[in-house]
């Protein structure tokens, strides 16, 4: 039991935890947010009050092409709001703490063409012995 409750009470179980359930009430905003502001601005310009109410009927079965309507907007803006709010910044703060080095200069192999560093004495491809370039 000790074993478990250590799984359970690792650092990263449990802020996985919490992401999820952050990630479903903002999934509960977003969606309000949607059906409340985003259709009814919407169907302000295009002149359908509720999109949730759109339904099309084909042998007496009726799809609700409306609810999707709202869903995919919904997904929209969550996949917008995580991309411009999270990926894009964290992105830009390991491109700043973590620079890419410099690459090492190259060259090709003089037998099979493949590009190798240029102080190689051996391709690593072709195993071929090469002169290295004096620096």
């Amino acid at each position: 039991m000790s074993g478990f409750r250590a799984f359970l009470l690792r650092g990263n179980v449990v802020d996985l935890a919490v992401a999820v359930v952050i990630g479903a009430a903002f999934g509960a905003v977003v969606a309000a947010f949607v059906a409340d502001l985003i259709t009814p601005l919407i169907a302000a310009i295009g002149g359908q009050p509720d999109f949730s109410k759109l339904t099309f009927t084909i042998n007496h079965s009726k799809f609700l092409y409306g609810a999707f309507i709202n869903a995919l907007l919904a997904f929209l803006i969550i996949a917008a709001v995580v991309y411009f709010f999270v990926v894009m910044p964290y992105s830009r703060l390991m491109q700043r703490f973590h620079p890419q080095p410099e690459p090492s200069p190259e060259r090709d192999c003089p037998y099979c063409t493949s590009h190798i560093p240029e102080a190689a004495s051996r391709c690593p491809f072709c195993t071929s012995q090469v002169e290295p370039v004096a620096g």
